[in-house]
């Protein structure tokens, strides 16, 4: 048996092997309360303090179920172009962990309230790949564990462990796939197009923040290997709680490179749970993964099912936004992108940034030059996404409209952005108190020039004697002494008035 480290080439495991994947992916809804009580569904808070007897499983509490969680559900699955149950009901999952105060979850087993679905996943060269949806279904999501004394934060090492039920109860949708199978080299590609797809969408439902950082969208990871003659799929692995997008195809990369040099040893897979560890691209042995009939479901005695009506479904299927990929079709033959130029949109994140800056006013060209080019390098200096950025598109098309009425030069639009940046107010407040407006008084900025002419005397006869492009200079020095605030085309006309 090789160790776990051990790892065969990836060009030798896509020779004798063929990956298959399965995605799980568990999303929390952003609703006001839980899903099975009133207490808020808020992020972070003291340890303990969105707590109720209901979430915590307290004797005689009775859960009621979020009507909002099942509107939110019946939206993703008709997004995601399933099916969507005529009756459906909810299941305890059975199992002892600490982080689970009532020893069971409730979710759905059997009868999901959506299911037999697919989403296009466009691949960064432009090819689609279609996955098969499974299901998506609801349940509620776990406490926390934190895990006190150790080095890494995991429970190996540690002295001792805390419990944090904020987020027991929280509403959930696991949308889990079909096996993907054919995807050959590209697999762990295929993984991290699948989920930055489906985090698009669900941005775009808004249905949930998707803050792969703080949790509201994990991936569950399966792979197996099977050998190019097998008929079978291989034993599965389950990375756990995988939180990044490049995570999760680094985790599918090195499961591949493991598993394929186990098998060419003579080893077996062992079907487990394991943990993905940021620092080194690596998993490491979990627990033994159990089956259904391990977790002894049974229908959930004390909520009814659940019966969405056909009428209440399609009213539902009304209030769908325009989807990604539609945005993307759209975008592309309204501004004029090549297919390269609007997956740069995409890969960068700045596609709904450009959209959204383009419906507040600005046009493709002004919005596209913003969140291109400089924002992204305010992003990167302030070590945050683009999405992080302390500006809203609508600001962003304020600074546009500022520049074009002519109240703003590019150079002064940039300080304003850099100031609604740091938090200083919307663009407007920002340039009255610096008193950033262009200088459009000709009669100062004659004076300016007048002073610039007589302070380089050796410049102005040169523009008298018809070398204008040494305008430039006074051009330069008037700009210096009014703050970079005059009209820099008509300074350059006033220079050459003044030296006709």
């Amino acid at each position: 048996m090789t160790s776990v480290d051990e790892l065969m080439d990836y060009a030798e495991v896509i020779e004798r092997f063929d990956p298959v994947l399965g995605l799980e992916v568990h999303v929390e809804l952003h609703t006001n309360t839980k899903m099975f009580c009133g207490c808020a569904n808020l992020f972070g808070g003291e340890p303990n303090t969105h707590v109720c007897p209901t979430c915590l499983g307290m004797p005689g509490s009775l859960p009621v179920v979020n009507g909002k969680a099942v509107e939110s559900a019946i939206r993703i699955g008709l997004a995601l172009n399933c099916e969507i149950a005529e009756w459906c009901r909810f299941a305890r999952k059975n199992y002892f962990y600490p982080d689970m105060p009532k020893n069971f979850q409730t979710s759905q087993y059997d009868e999901p309230i959506a299911f037999n679905g697919w989403l296009d996943v466009v691949l960064d060269d432009g090819e689609v790949v279609r996955v098969d949806i499974e299901r998506a279904h609801m349940e509620e999501d776990t406490g926390k564990s934190l895990h006190v004394g150790g080095a890494t934060g995991r429970i190996h090492g540690a002295e001792h462990s805390l419990l944090d039920y904020n987020r027991a109860g929280v509403p959930l949708i696991e949308i889990v796939t079909k096996p993907i199978t054919g995807t050959g080299e590209r697999a762990p590609e295929v993984a991290r197009a699948y989920v930055s797809a489906l985090r698009d969408l669900l941005k775009a439902l808004d249905v949930s923040d998707v803050r792969m950082d703080q949790g509201s969208l994990r991936c569950d990871a399966n792979v197996s290997l099977m050998a190019k003659d097998a008929s079978e799929f291989g034993t599965r692995t389950e990375t756990k709680n995988v939180n990044s997008l490049r995570s999760v195809e680094r985790a599918v990369r090195f499961e591949m490179t493991r598993q394929a040099a186990v098998l060419a040893a003579g080893g077996s897979i062992t079907q487990e749970t394991r943990h993905f560890d940021e620092s080194t691209g690596g998993t490491s042995s979990g627990r033994t993964k159990e089956t259904a009939e391990d977790y002894r479901y049974f229908p959930e005695p004390d909520l009814v099912p659940i019966a969405p009506s056909r009428e209440w479904v399609e009213e539902l299927r009304g209030t769908l936004p325009e989807l990604p990929w539609e945005l993307r079709r759209r975008v592309q033959q309204e501004w004029g992108l090549t297919d390269a130029e609007l997956r740069d949109l995409v890969n960068t994140g700045a596609l709904d940034l450009v959209a959204a800056t383009v419906a507040a006013g600005a046009t493709p060209v002004e919005a596209r030059s913003w969140w291109v080019s400089y924002l992204p390098q305010q992003a990167n200096n302030r070590g945050v996404e683009l999405v992080g950025l302390a500006i809203t598109p609508a600001q962003v098309a304020r600074v546009v409209a500022l520049v074009n009425s002519g109240e703003l030069t590019n150079k002064l639009a940039r300080e304003v952005v850099n100031a609604v940046l740091d938090g200083e107010g919307e663009p407007e407040a920002v340039v009255e108190a610096r008193g950033l407006k262009v200088v459009s008084d000709d009669s100062a900025l004659e004076k300016a020039v007048d002073e610039a002419l007589a302070a380089q005397p050796d410049v102005a006869a040169k523009i008298r004697d018809g070398k204008v492009a040494a305008a430039g200079a006074i051009v330069g020095a008037v700009m210096k002494a009014t703050k970079g605030q005059a009209d820099a085309k008509r300074v350059r006309e006033l220079v050459i008035a003044r030296c006709s």
